[in-house]
């Protein structure tokens, strides 16, 4: 059997939290978290570009992904990555040799008392080494001369032979570069507690890569200018690894949200501008439907949740064993052990050997908690809105159950492509960098005061076409938590849910086409530092990892059932960890 979208995404999401995690314990940088399959030191993406080390979490199996771990958790506690980036050389090809040498010298650096990341570390080297040779990487030029180089070192470095497979192969090239990388060898195995000093040889060994290749072009007859052959273009089109390249969708798995760096964002040192506010609108979503509409549209919602066959009841103590924390509930009467009960002395006047005495304190689960999810209403959410009804429904009434305060809210836009204040803005003959040029909208589904039994025909609004137009999700984000912040809940989780990232044509237009990513990224990672509020994303179709630190990735053209809620729950009872 074959294996879904989403069973594919929470694969890769499992590895990824079992490789960050590890990487927490052995560095202690508690900031550490995979984000769009790619490591992040707090908001900082930490890239790797030992070629041995790149891994693809969606695909590579988890003993490679580990060994990266591994590999990076050394990298952290013994390289200095300011001077490091001092004396990095600026060519290509330099620059590869240069960043591999450092990433086999740290690699030599494993704790005594850690014989399985030595393990990990020398079979992740030998798993690269077998895949790129037996894929014909080495044919080339700069192929060959790097993997020997990298062989070389490796074995020098670690005192363990070349890779038997191989060995003939690259004994030629080994031959031609003893004479001249000999010194360097002896001097960085000498120096690889050091960095500076390690830095210097491995510097020689990196120029005289460099400078071997563009020997063997111009002994070729290669011309320099030739784009074809230029060792640039080798570079990037075989190995792709000095380059920041973004993740491209494989077309079998699920999508991971594409963003960028806005240029505008930037420039105003990360201040959001607002256009104007004076057509932005809080409405109860209820009130856009007529009476009649909302019943039909409530009948709907009870018959296909029905048609779920949900455990509930299940569903609920689940999410009360990840939410729930013990309160003291009066005493325990009649223990054996504890605290004595002045009121049953006397019965051992009557009862010499009753044991019975004693009173403990009584506790039970209690959850004091507010979630929260807020829905992203945008045009592209429209075909989810049944699935996302009901699932929200299930899940408001399954943290009642549990004493959770819930509440449903949205957001939207008045109107499509930018409405009065893009006219507006028009008028005033189009000032550079508006800001938001759209009419905002914020909906209310269902206030925290209310229940869910009150609530049940206004939360059906959400089945309306007319309420999805566009999205700004920062904004919405900034909305939603500062309504859970007037509340007394110690405990407040927000659930985005959404299908892709923030959209406003008018705005997008009028700054750049990532203004409104960037703010959402900006808003998200400040309330994750005010700690007040926990924001968890929930992508419908999507990977929501660009935004969200916590993230899980649904499918919902399949149909809802138990085990789609238990992965919600397991998202929920992963927020607050840190």
């Amino acid at each position: 059997m074959t294996q879904t979208a989403q069973q594919r995404a929470k694969r890769q999401q499992k590895v990824e939290e079992l490789c960050a995690a590890s990487l927490r314990a052995m560095t202690g940088d508690a900031s550490l978290h995979y984000r769009g399959q790619r490591l992040h030191q707090g908001e900082n993406f930490l890239p790797m570009y030992a070629p041995h080390q790149r891994v693809d979490t969606s695909q590579d199996d988890f003993a490679a992904c580990r060994a990266a771990a591994d590999g990076m958790a050394l990298r952290l506690l013994h390289s200095d990555s300011g001077l490091h980036a001092s004396l990095c050389p600026a060519g290509g090809v330099e620059r590869l040799a240069f960043e591999w040498l450092e990433q086999l010298r740290v690699e030599t650096m494993v704790p005594p008392d850690m014989p399985g990341m030595a393990s990990n570390l020398h079979f992740r080297f030998e798993a690269w080494s077998r895949i790129f040779y037996r894929e014909g990487l080495t044919e080339g030029r700069l192929g060959i001369l790097l993997y020997t180089v990298a062989q070389m070192c490796w074995s020098r470095l670690t005192a363990k032979p070349v890779l038997e497979e191989t060995e003939d192969y690259i004994e030629g090239t080994r031959a031609s570069l003893v004479g001249v990388l000999g010194v360097s060898l002896a001097g960085m195995r000498r120096h690889r507690d050091n960095q500076a000093a390690f830095a210097q040889h491995a510097l020689v060994v990196a120029l005289i890569v460099g400078e071997t290749m563009r020997t063997e072009m111009r002994e070729a007859g290669a011309d320099e200018n030739d784009r074809d052959i230029d060792e640039e273009d080798e570079v990037k089109s075989r190995f792709a690894l000095l380059l920041d390249f973004d993740q491209d969708d494989s077309g079998d798995g699920i999508a991971i949200a594409t963003s960028g760096d806005s240029k505008v964002f930037e420039e105003a040192k990360q201040a959001y501008r607002v256009y104007t506010t004076r057509f932005d609108r809080e409405i109860t979503a209820a009130s856009q439907v007529r009476k009649t509409l909302l019943r039909e549209y409530r009948e709907r919602l009870d018959k296909r949740i029905t048609e779920q066959g949900i455990n509930l009841s299940r569903l609920a103590r689940m999410l009360s064993a990840v939410l729930a924390q013990p309160q003291r509930d009066g005493w325990l009467f009649g223990q054996e052990e504890g605290r004595i009960d002045g009121s049953r002395l006397s019965q051992l006047i009557s009862s010499p050997a009753e044991r019975r005495l004693f009173r403990l304190d009584q506790y039970k689960p209690a959850a004091d908690c507010l979630v929260t999810f807020l829905i992203d209403c945008s045009g592209s959410m429209k075909t989810h809105a049944e699935p996302v009804a009901m699932m929200v429904d299930l899940l408001v009434r399954a943290l009642e159950m549990t004493g959770v305060s819930t509440e449903v809210l949205g957001f939207t836009t008045g109107t499509w492509n930018g409405g009065r204040p893009y006219r507006e803005w028009i008028s005033h003959r189009k000032p550079a960098n508006p800001g938001r040029l759209n009419e905002v909208t914020h909906l209310v589904f269902k206030e925290a005061d209310r229940n869910w039994r009150r609530a049940r025909v206004d939360m059906a609004a959400l089945l309306k076409p007319d309420l999805f137009r566009e999205g700004i999700d920062g904004e919405a984000v900034d909305w939603a938590c500062n309504r859970m912040l007037s509340r007394s809940e110690g405990r407040r989780i927000l659930i985005v849910i959404s299908d892709g990232c923030p959209a406003d044509s008018a705005t997008g237009r009028a700054n750049d086409e990532f203004y409104l990513d960037n703010h959402l990224k900006e808003v998200v990672a400040r309330r994750g530092q005010q700690g007040s509020v926990e924001i968890l994303g929930l992508g419908v179709g999507l990977d929501l990892s660009p935004f969200y630190r916590r993230c899980l990735a649904t499918d919902m053209t399949q149909s809802l059932d138990n085990n789609f809620f238990f992965e919600i729950v397991q998202l929920i009872g992963r927020a607050n960890l840190r």
